[in-house]
């Protein structure tokens, strides 16, 4: 079972071992949303199920209900706020059950973006309770320079399955736990954004400009060698812990603009040996969406 990153000889292995298992490709563009599909239809590794960022894991924005937005009764209702909220888990499995995907699987995550876009499946599928996922290390642009195969066009489709939650294997933080606990200690808040966006220098996606108060910065393609691929485990480790000067692994709690780019960072501090930490999946944007919080800039 691969529970963090997967080589792709390791893949190779896993796909002729006749072990269940499914990977998908989750390439998308934020400035291009429909990009992301189109490169799937043109190359993706043979038989890879393709999940899209804003229609299979993220929530719809509104729906019936007073004033057309979703509340805790409602079973579309959204697990976080932000501009890509996360689909409750009964709705999230019931779409694991409709591409077939199914409990005794390994599930191989890959993109084309650094690990950006597959970290959100990796963190979903352990908030599911399941923890045989990992990550293609390198995406697929380590895939084709191995000497992958690729398909294009649409795959056949499968036959549902019928995936059962199990007891939550990633830590879902809420703004409101957040909040709470500013300038206590308590928590350790890392922004996965690029330091222009941290500093509030620029913001070209959300409608104000900073980082929540007392959050350390940590991009997250910092995870990353020149190859693509995740650095080894012992340089993360060293990164990290030079990052936190002191302050406890497992106070941890992971951000970005919409809890996407953040993956990456609570990969790599798994990979680092340093346990599992926190996602904010709402983020700077759901942070951000009410006056009355605190901003901080610089």
């Amino acid at each position: 079972m691969y529970t963090t990153l997967v080589s792709v000889e390791q893949l190779r292995a896993l796909e002729n071992s006749g072990q269940p298992c499914m990977v998908f490709d989750c390439s998308f563009d934020l400035m291009k949303p429909a990009a992301g599909e189109q490169q799937y239809l043109a190359a993706h590794i043979p038989g890879a199920v393709y999940a899209n960022l804003d229609t299979a894991l993220s929530a719809r924005h509104g729906a019936p209900g007073p004033g057309g937005v979703l509340t805790a009764h409602d079973a579309d209702a959204p697990a976080s706020g932000g501009r890509h909220p996360l689909p409750n888990r009964e709705k999230f499995a019931t779409w694991l059950s409709s591409v077939g995907f199914a409990n005794d699987m390994q599930a191989v995550v890959y993109d084309r973006n650094g690990a950006n876009n597959c970290g959100r499946l990796w963190w979903m599928l352990k908030w599911m309770g399941h923890d045989a996922v990992a990550v293609l290390d390198g995406g697929l642009q380590a895939w084709q320079a191995e000497g992958g195969a690729v398909s294009s066009g649409a795959e056949p489709a499968r036959f549902q399955s019928n995936f059962t939650l199990g007891d939550e294997l990633a830590t879902l933080v809420t703004t409101d736990e957040i909040h709470s606990q500013l300038g206590t200690g308590s928590q350790t808040v890392i922004d996965a954004r690029a330091a222009p966006r941290y500093r509030g220098e620029v913001e070209p996606l959300d409608p104000v400009a900073g980082h929540i108060p007392g959050a350390l910065n940590r991009p997250f393609s910092q995870n990353l060698g020149e190859d693509g691929k995740f650095k080894p485990a012992a340089q993360l480790k060293a990164e990290f812990e030079a990052l936190l000067a002191g302050r406890d692994p497992a106070s941890v709690v992971h951000h970005c603009g919409s809890g996407v780019s953040a993956n990456p960072n609570v990969i790599a501090m798994q990979v680092a040996g340093l346990g599992t930490t926190g996602l904010y999946a709402g983020s700077w944007s759901e942070w951000c969406g009410d006056a009355g919080r605190p901003v901080a800039r610089g």
